[in-house]
């Protein structure tokens, strides 16, 4: 979503690289330059004033630094004011002494509400929880049967009236409106021994009255511990209207954002906090459940100074990943057993994580032509059709495949008989790096440390991928949780040098 906010960014800072000394002038044309990409970014023009007049402060109010370049003093004072405005620390939930907590989700319709409550259960689950989602929007047909179908695939139990009436609440005639719905589920959840209620309710196309008093009603019913706005990250500007009246309604305790992976200019994620004065507590990175993390203010704002966010990523993979398949594909490595067999077997690992040019994202110091490369997920679907072609010998000894065998594998798997050479060729040439430079810091033949700094190996360059031999452009893919080894992030402004990726000893 920040992309374009990002290169602007990164212009910015290129142009002050080459100053020698940070002067009052130079804060001025690189803030009227950051001011513009912010305008650009459809930021609030309020939060874009007070993020450039705080950043001035910073940098001209300061005693000048002759420890870091003008660009790095710069850099820092932006990224400090943008964890800021994007709500300076993460949302930590607090749980109710006497449960359920219960969470309350408001927002208009098509914001992804429905989904986002399913996508919270599931989260609260892998918080050690045991939740129950109450369908409370019976405006909207067949939300309900959404809801169930995801609570489904969460492993979460949904409630809704015609469950309250089967189940013969005591209040039966009661049950024609959202508000007694939600209110009796909280009884049920009682009973049920459920310690978080996550409660959706209907939304409309525009604010309105009717709307503004059934979700007031809804909220007094059940006195949540947390109301959350659902909004998408896509509609701009119009999201800080929408957050602005659910709050005057239901004082609101954060915000959760909707499609922080589209293509729009992020704007509402930007200028939510200054505007309404409360936090985004969660965001939504893509269609899948698992898309679906706490917001991390600090991180956001590394992504956006294109710093990575390898913490996201070291997080995601520990979610993802198996640990002893890794761990047995790194034994086999450094063993110099390492087949075909194992390679399906960790990118398969990496597949689980997520779409690869979401990972890339987060990784610090990567080219932005590999940033921004078009990367092609169904090329993994091709590799593994390939080496699913092949019988147990040949992926265990991929030398006795002949042109025989060539033209048999690429007829089962729809390629080319080329595509298939080029793969055995690449695995062929990273079996031979494995063996000559020893993997993770091993030695060598030759008695000398050396080794990818990648916890796996690198993907073959395949049709679609950038790079060579390595995946992206020749490097080892970062290392997975337990796996040693781990691409290091650079140094920032004000930090301690940048953070490895955990080892088989934990993090470095």
């Amino acid at each position: 979503m920040f992309e374009a906010l990002s290169d602007r960014f990164e212009g910015v800072f290129t142009k002050l690289r080459g100053r020698g000394r940070l002067t009052e002038a130079n804060v001025d044309e690189a803030l009227q330059e950051i001011r513009t990409a912010l305008l650009e970014a459809d930021v609030s023009l309020s939060v874009v004033r007070a993020f450039v007049s705080r950043v001035r402060e910073r940098c001209v109010g300061l005693e000048r630094s002759t420890a870091i370049s003008p660009a790095q003093q710069v850099i820092k004072a932006v990224q400090a004011e943008l964890v800021s405005i994007l709500g300076g620390e993460a949302l930590r939930i607090q749980y109710a002494a006497k449960p359920p907590t219960v969470v309350l989700l408001a927002g208009l319709q098509g914001s992804g509400k429905t989904t986002t409550a399913a996508k919270l259960a599931r989260w609260f689950k892998t918080q050690g929880r045991h939740p129950l989602l109450v369908g409370a929007d019976l405006q909207r047909p067949a939300a309900v049967e959404q809801l169930r179908i995801l609570g489904n695939q969460a492993g979460v139990t949904v409630i809704s009236a015609t469950d309250l009436v089967a189940d013969g609440a005591s209040e039966p005639a009661a049950l024609a409106g959202p508000v007694d719905t939600a209110r009796l589920s909280i009884e049920r959840a009682r009973r049920l021994g459920r310690d978080v209620v996550v409660v959706d309710t209907a939304g409309r196309i525009t604010v309105d009255a009717e709307l503004m008093e059934e979700i007031r009603q809804i909220s007094e019913a059940v006195s949540p511990q947390y109301t959350f706005l659902v909004i998408d990250a896509m509609t701009g500007q119009d999201a800080l209207a929408t957050a602005e009246a659910f709050h005057s309604t239901l004082d609101l305790d954060g915000v959760i954002l909707t499609k922080l992976d589209g293509d729009a200019r992020g704007g509402a994620a930007l200028s939510v906090k200054e505007v309404v004065g409360r936090p985004i507590a969660f965001a939504s990175t893509g269609e899948r459940l698992e898309d679906f993390d706490t917001f991390y203010p600090e991180r956001m704002a590394d992504r956006i100074l294109g710093m990575g966010d390898v913490l996201s990523l070291i997080e995601q993979a520990e979610r993802s990943m198996d640990l002893e398949v890794a761990t047995k594909g790194v034994q086999r490595m450094q063993e110099g057993r390492f087949t075909l067999e194992d390679f399906l077997e960790q990118m398969q690992q990496v597949k689980r994580m997520g779409p690869l040019t979401g990972m890339l994202g987060m990784l610090p110091g990567l080219p932005k032509e590999i940033k921004n490369a078009q990367i092609d997920d169904k090329e993994l679907a091709r590799v593994e059709a390939i080496i699913y072609s092949m019988t147990p010998q040949e992926r265990q000894n991929p030398v006795v495949i002949d042109s025989s065998r060539r033209l048999r594998i690429a007829n089962g798997s729809g390629v080319t008989t080329a595509e298939v050479k080029q793969l055995l060729e690449q695995f062929k040439e990273m079996q031979k790096m494995m063996r000559s430079t020893g993997m993770f810091g091993r030695k060598g033949k030759k008695g000398k440390k050396g080794g990818s700094p990648g916890g796996m190996p690198g993907f073959p360059a395949m049709p679609g991928f950038p790079g060579g031999a390595g995946f992206p452009g020749g490097a080892g893919f970062p290392g997975a949780p337990g796996l040693p080894g781990g691409a290091r992030s650079p140094a920032m402004p004000g930090r301690p040098g940048g953070g490895g990726f955990p080892g088989a000893g934990g993090s470095r």
